[in-house]
């Protein structure tokens, strides 16, 4: 029980850390916006596999939260912009 409460915080900070990326605009809203596609039909074909090779539940809740936390991590890091010359 633990994890799927953990997964569903864990989510909505990634959502909002991706609302905030997609309101910005821009390539880099593109490109989070292609990722975030591509990452959840992965992951739903991942699970799917799991389930057809006898995985628990509390197995593929522990997958989603191993990618979420990445993806929280990789959100939630400051970006440093550059000048152009």
């Amino acid at each position: 029980m633990w994890n799927w409460m953990m997964l569903g915080l864990e989510s909505n900070r990634v959502i909002g850390l991706r609302m905030a990326k997609l309101m910005r605009g821009g390539k880099s809203a593109q490109r989070e916006a292609q990722r975030m596609v591509s990452e959840k039909m992965f992951a739903a074909a991942k699970a799917g596999t799991s389930l057809m090779a006898g995985a628990s539940g509390d197995k593929i809740v522990a997958q989603y939260r191993r990618k979420v936390g990445a993806n929280a991590k990789r959100l939630g890091r400051k970006r440093i912009r550059r000048k152009r010359k």
